[in-house]
């Protein structure tokens, strides 16, 4: 959006449990420049006994941050600021406040969140359909729709719950781009834009844009 973001984070502490330690360095290094130490670490370089305490301590912090809602909002926005104000010329504060969460804590909650967040340029009427519109994970997934894939950004539809459930959105894609087609449909009050209950069925669109392509 022109002027706040929507984000919706899958956070696995488990996972970042079982990084080696070499993992962990290289991941925080991809976001930071981290310090001499933990620089030498990542090439390989011989760590002394002395040393080895002090590296232990910086790695789970690393690990804590990799796995914090807080850290990814602070490596997120301060890129985005100093860019806006550079390009503004100007200093200060950029952003109006702290972000704020939510818990989602079942798949209703994920999969309304998610459709909430991909209308909110029809619902700002800064576009007439989801599929038009910039910046957001179902264009992103419609995108790839027809070559059978799904973004590798973004966690995959998997279908229906099975044993043996991989880390999968529990909803069949197809359902889902429906579902936001139809919500879209409903005006909201406090809100200025939905999707014409005059243009055909989403689903319908897309058939008809990939025979064009």
């Amino acid at each position: 959006m022109s002027n706040h973001v929507h984000l919706e984070l899958r956070v696995n502490e488990a996972e970042a449990q079982q990084w080696t330690d070499q993992q962990v360095v290289k991941q925080w290094h991809q976001l930071y420049q981290g310090n001499l130490l933990t620089q030498r670490f990542a090439r390989g370089q011989a760590i002394t006994s002395y040393e080895q305490g002090t590296l232990d301590s910086i790695i789970t912090d690393y690990r804590r941050r990799l796995a914090d809602i807080s850290w990814f909002m602070r490596a997120l926005n301060e890129p985005i600021a100093r860019q806006a104000s550079q390009e503004d010329g100007c200093t200060g504060r950029f952003w109006e406040g702290r972000f704020k969460s939510q818990a989602l804590l079942d798949e209703g909650g994920l999969l309304a969140c998610m459709a909430y967040v991909d209308l909110n340029p029809v619902r700002a009427k800064m576009t007439k359909t989801p599929e038009a519109s910039a910046h957001t994970s179902i264009r992103l997934r419609i995108a790839v729709t027809h070559k059978g894939q799904q973004p590798k950004e973004l966690l995959p539809f998997i279908g229906n719950e099975r044993q043996q459930m991989p880390k999968r959105v529990c909803f069949n894609l197809k359902d889902y781009v429906s579902l936001v087609d139809q919500t879209g449909r409903v005006l909201r009050k406090n809100k200025r834009g939905c999707i014409s209950n005059n243009a055909e069925d989403i689903l319908t669109r897309l058939i008809t844009c990939v025979r064009e392509i």
